[in-house]
């Protein structure tokens, strides 16, 4: 006789509730940019600079909006995750 046969229940699984009743989390946000002038000096943005969710949302941001951090007299950006380098610094020079 299978176990499909048998008319008992399946057994409790141990820590089953645990994944039924944890609330749902918010992703962390661990991706940013650290904006710098050409020099290596931090810029400060005056609405701060935001932080994302995963690499590909950082870049379309920094594609989005490179120019005007440029203009705002940025020179080079650095991409985190966390406190960890992950590239840059990288000019935001159009030449």
């Amino acid at each position: 006789m299978s176990p499909r046969d048998s008319q008992e229940p399946m057994p409790i699984l141990p820590n089953v509730h645990r994944y039924m009743t944890t609330p749902f989390k918010e992703p962390p946000m661990d991706w940013t940019w650290r904006i710098e002038t050409s020099e290596g000096a931090r810029v400060a943005l005056e609405s701060g600079v935001p932080e994302f969710t995963s690499q590909s949302d950082a870049e379309s941001w920094l594609g989005e909006v490179w120019r005007e951090l440029a203009d705002a007299g940025a020179g080079q950006v650095t991409l985190l995750e966390h406190d960890r380098v992950v590239y840059g610094p990288m000019s935001l020079s159009a030449e």
